[in-house]
């Protein structure tokens, strides 16, 4: 299959094994992280999960996120 047939076919799924095929090939991609950015990494997640967890900084919901992106690449 071309590239443009998997992602095709794939378009075609639940979105919920549309997830699991993004998130399966997102962890191949990272396999071979160098270990220090991988704990930069970590150590960044605490920090950010930290400042939502104490009210520092307030979530904006992935719909919204998604919305400015389509707008700023124009889709």
């Amino acid at each position: 299959m071309t590239l443009d047939q998997i992602v095709e076919e794939a378009s075609h799924l639940p979105r919920e094994q549309m997830a699991e095929i993004v998130d399966r090939l997102t962890l191949t991609l990272h396999n071979d992280v160098e270990p220090e950015i991988e704990a930069a990494w970590k150590q960044e997640t605490r920090r950010r999960l930290a400042e939502l967890e104490n009210g520092k900084v307030e979530a904006i919901p992935g719909e919204v996120v998604g919305n400015r992106i389509r707008k700023i690449v124009g889709r």
